[in-house]
């Protein structure tokens, strides 16, 4: 789909759309869960879907009710081929937003449970490839992991190995599906801590189950440290413990996921930073509503990092507000935020002097070459960026003037260069725009029904 953007947005208020990040951990403590849970959950995102669907693949049953509406999905898998004769998964189409949420009924409760192989079809999701890995192991079900995009090609060997070390069998790298055999033993887990911090994420779902007690043992510093803190904190929720070091996490085995019988994914910080970083970028008060301040999502130090910018940002309840401000040119060190890098890019594309984002070089392995396709879809519309070997330097410019871009089939990239429109002086062209529905299907109406711009979509 091709967007056409002919007037930015001129403000208003709209609300988060649900964490993912959030969503995907708590369904799979659910599935791994003693009984039944409710994940509150207000919409579904394309991964939310996928990560769903693979837990039903694996035998847990995920439906999701709506209280508006009569309205149940299951996340079965339905068989297509695609020109290259490879099977993908067909997701229902849920309303974009509604009153609701999954009922999980866990692994071990279901009839399909006790299932001697699996083919968990992860899509374009890292998280569900990752998180799924472990699981599958501790649980000694052999599976098959069928990819698309660029997930093939995204890290994982070193998971790989670190399981392998501890009783698991891969196929050949390189041959996909991706099949695991063997079963997980308790022990030491050796994993650098610059590739992914969705590798102790796994594992961290997954060592409980064993046996005997397991220590992960993390290579240098661990980067996109909030992202395991938010998997501490689902395992919490479901009586889970592991404790932290200087060198990793010990958790002890036999533990028992306990269900708390309802969970609610609270609002994505990831996707709610394009909505106050449009706010500054146009210049016009945007308040995004639905946000918990204390949340454990890294993400929401964008409300720090627009203040430094120069933007004037006001936090109050589940709100934040930002207001017009002169922007200015900052240093940023992304180790921490890397989903940040795109909305952060777009800011200093129109703050005065030079924005310089650093340690961001994980980028580079995401739905695409993340540095690059920024740069790439950025420049298209004016803006003077250049990429680095791990981030970017930005020259900031009072107006840009527009023109055709495209996501290069990256969420992020999609709603990027959609706010950026709010310094284009000429109208805005996004090819692919419907990428952004992996992480926010209904971005494109609150951009236009929540903040007044104007846009016509193009089906391509």
């Amino acid at each position: 789909m091709t967007v056409r953007i002919t007037r930015p947005i001129q403000g208003g208020t709209v609300r988060a759309p649900a964490s993912k990040s959030e969503a995907q951990r708590l369904l799979l403590c659910a599935a791994l869960a003693d009984s039944e849970t409710f994940v509150a959950c207000p919409e579904i995102s394309r991964d939310i879907g996928t990560m769903a669907r693979c837990l039903d693949e694996l035998g847990a049953a995920v439906r999701y009710n709506t209280a508006r509406r009569k309205f149940a999905c299951k996340f079965t898998r339905q068989a297509k081929l695609d020109g290259r004769g490879a099977a993908r998964a067909a997701l229902p189409r849920p309303p974009a937003y509604c009153e609701g949420g999954f009922t999980v009924t866990p692994l071990g409760r279901t009839a399909s449970g006790s299932q001697n192989r699996a083919d968990i079809f992860c899509g374009e999701s890292g998280a569900a490839l990752r998180f799924l890995l472990p699981v599958c192991a501790a649980l000694g079900i052999p599976a098959a992991f069928h990819m698309e995009g660029r997930l093939p090609k995204r890290p994982i060997s070193a998971l790989c190995g670190a399981m392998a070390a501890n009783g698991c069998v891969f196929s050949e790298p390189g041959l996909f599906p991706l099949t695991l055999e063997g079963k997980l033993k308790s022990g030491q887990y050796i994993l650098p801590g610059d590739i992914s911090s969705q590798f102790v994420s796994g594992l961290l779902f997954a060592l409980p189950l064993l046996d005997g007690d397991s220590k992960i043992h993390i290579t240098g510093a661990l980067q996109s440290r909030p992202y395991a803190d938010m998997t501490l904190n689902a395992l919490r929720l479901f009586g889970i413990k592991a404790q932290q070091d200087d060198h990793g996490f010990c958790v002890s085995g036999g533990q028992v996921y306990l269900s708390p019988k309802t969970v609610r994914v609270g609002g994505d910080w990831s996707g709610a930073a394009f909505w106050l970083a449009a706010g500054a970028i146009a210049k016009t008060t945007v308040t995004c509503t639905g946000l918990d301040l204390a949340s454990k999502q890294g993400d929401r130090a964008i409300t720090k990092l627009l203040s430094r910018f120069g933007a004037r940002v006001s936090q109050q309840g589940d709100a934040v507000t930002v207001y017009p401000g002169e922007l200015n040119g900052i240093e940023i060190s992304a180790e921490d935020i890397p989903d940040l890098v795109p909305a952060l890019a777009a800011a200093a594309a129109c703050a005065r002097g030079k924005t310089v984002i650093k340690n961001a070089a994980r980028l580079r392995f995401k739905e695409s070459d993340r540095i690059h396709t920024t740069a790439q879809a950025l420049s298209m519309l004016g803006a003077d960026i250049t990429e680095t070997a791990d981030g970017l330097i930005i020259i900031g410019k009072s107006k840009l003037p527009g023109g055709d871009t495209q996501s290069f089939g990256d969420h992020r990239i999609a709603m990027a260069t959609a706010i950026l429109s709010g310094a284009c002086e000429g109208p805005v062209t996004i090819r692919g725009a419907h990428a952004a529905q992996k992480s926010y299907p209904a971005f494109f109406e609150d951009f236009a029904d929540g903040l007044g711009a104007q846009l016509r979509r193009i089906e391509d």
